[in-house]
């Protein structure tokens, strides 16, 4: 059953899997049968911190776009705590599947940052079918020491400065959760050894690597781990000046990236 209408923008609640998520629509510009983007935010993000990105996706590739606050952010029902250590799996398959599937939405490319770029690996390797081609933008697939340093300065500032503050804008009283989940998650014990690479060779679908050279929450040992990993087609791209966030930083690269993608216009390897 199709819950979106296929001509006009959406904002709603849908109920999934014991949680309620916050989700936008937004109809193809010019591409009606094209599978539509679906956005995928980092791990302290939801619908808000994309402002405007999805529409200019929507507006450079003429496909529809939906994008979600996954469960504990945004305006989606809070989480309980502590996440578990395989959350990014437990998201591809607890939600992002049955989210298609309860929109009606078959194949579609996956735009995922950070943590959500890693949920669109794991989402092209465990169910490549419904997967036509993803973009991950400072998508990590093991934890390594920067990480962690990243993380535990993103601490400090929430304890200590106006970053707590500052995600309450986004997350209401998700806040705590959002951000705890996130760091405590990380920071566990058993979470030092995690490391989806074995997962990397079931990738088939074209996909572009993205990764700023400033990143502060991993190096470029991702990148090259995930390019020689998969076995589709595929294509880093590492850009100059550019920290975790380069749809923000170097967004014109970002987007010109999106439409290669949808185009088909990832070299066989």
């Amino acid at each position: 059953m199709r819950l979106l209408p296929l001509d006009a923008p959406t904002d709603g609640v849908i109920a999934l899997a014991g949680a309620t998520l916050e989700y936008r629509w937004l109809p193809p510009a010019h591409r009606p049968d094209a599978p539509p983007v679906v956005m995928l935010h980092e791990g302290l993000g939801c619908i808000a911190i994309w402002r405007d990105l999805p529409e200019q996706i929507r507006d450079a590739t003429g496909c529809g776009v939906l994008v979600y606050s996954r469960e504990g952010y945004g305006n989606s029902s809070p989480v309980t705590l502590p996440r578990p250590l395989d959350y990014h799996t437990r998201e591809a398959e607890t939600f992002l599947i049955p989210l298609l599937d309860t929109f009606g939405l078959g194949r579609v490319h996956l735009f995922g940052h950070s943590d959500g770029g890693t949920i669109a690996l794991i989402a092209a390797a465990r169910f490549p079918d419904r997967i036509a081609g993803a973009i991950t933008l400072a998508a990590h697939v093991f934890n390594e020491e920067e990480s962690l340093t990243g993380i535990r300065a993103a601490q400090e500032a929430f304890l200590d400065g106006d970053f707590r503050t500052r995600l309450k804008r986004l997350h209401g009283d998700n806040v705590d959760g959002a951000f705890w989940g996130w760091c405590r998650t990380w920071q566990e014990p058993g979470f030092r050894t995690w490391d989806i690479t074995p997962l990397l060779p079931a990738i088939r679908c074209p996909l572009l690597v993205i990764q700023g050279e400033g990143d502060d929450y991993g190096t470029l040992k991702q990148v090259e781990a995930i390019v020689a990993g998969v076995s589709g087609p595929v294509e880093p791209l590492v850009l100059p000046n550019c920290g975790h966030s380069p749809h923000r930083d170097q967004p014109g690269a970002v987007l010109a990236g999106v439409l290669r993608v949808v185009e088909g216009d990832i070299g066989e390897r």
